[in-house]
């Protein structure tokens, strides 16, 4: 889901450069594993380096086609209607998220790392009947807006285009996490050749403004 609103705006330059349509298909991170590994019909996965190294151990994708594509930080936000915290260190992030009536997170990366942090934190007992996890393929920031949450915890990407909120900043470095984000060519692709093409377009530096405009850094 991070990479879809790139990956969209992508689809007419890979088309132009390869000849190749491009059909993106999004979804969370951990429901789109399954589907590869259930042998679901796909050319190119685009995941977490994370899963991606799984899936090609698992023999899901061509051995040595992964290739880096974004890196995306992890960032707050907050109902438009409401003041930003301040989250400028670690400690103010702490008492940012302990404060939080609502505390709203993902199911990939950047929830998981929530998690570890609120160990880190002392405070995962204690917030346990204050956090809501969006449902997969659901933004947080679409809840946030809703007002079902206070604060969301998610990649920048995922918040910076959503109505209704505002983003207060990314995480700073003691507790920032960044995902690298990676293509590699699925095992059953009939056109190995062609997803190959269309990769080295996503990784081209043709691509890195709009992966820049939607909130990700080139890898």
């Amino acid at each position: 889901m991070a990479t879809r609103h790139i990956l969209n705006e992508l689809a007419a330059l890979c088309e132009q450069r390869t000849g190749r349509a491009l059909v993106v298909r999004s979804l969370g991170g951990v429901e789109a594993a399954k589907l590869v590994r259930a042998g679901e019909a796909v050319d190119i996965v685009l995941l977490a380096s994370g899963p991606m190294e799984k899936l090609e151990a698992e023999g899901r994708l061509v051995a040595g086609s992964r290739t880096a594509f974004a890196r995306s930080d992890i960032a707050l936000a907050v109902p438009s209607s409401r003041p930003a915290p301040d989250v400028s260190t670690e400690a103010a992030v702490r008492e940012a998220v302990s404060s939080a009536t609502r505390l709203c997170y993902s199911t990939g990366p950047s929830g998981d790392h929530l998690m570890r942090l609120l160990e880190r934190w002392g405070l995962a007992a204690g917030m346990a009947d204050r956090l809501l996890q969006a449902p997969p393929g659901v933004p947080v920031g679409s809840l946030v807006a809703k007002g079902d949450a206070d604060l969301g915890f998610q990649q920048y990407s995922e918040l910076v285009n959503i109505p209704g909120i505002t983003v207060i900043g990314g995480l700073p470095a003691a507790v920032q996490s960044t995902t690298v984000f990676t293509a590699g060519v699925a095992a059953a692709s009939p056109d190995a050749d062609g997803a190959r093409a269309v990769i080295a377009v996503l990784v081209s530096s043709e691509a890195d403004p709009v992966k820049r405009r939607h909130g990700m850094e080139p890898a």
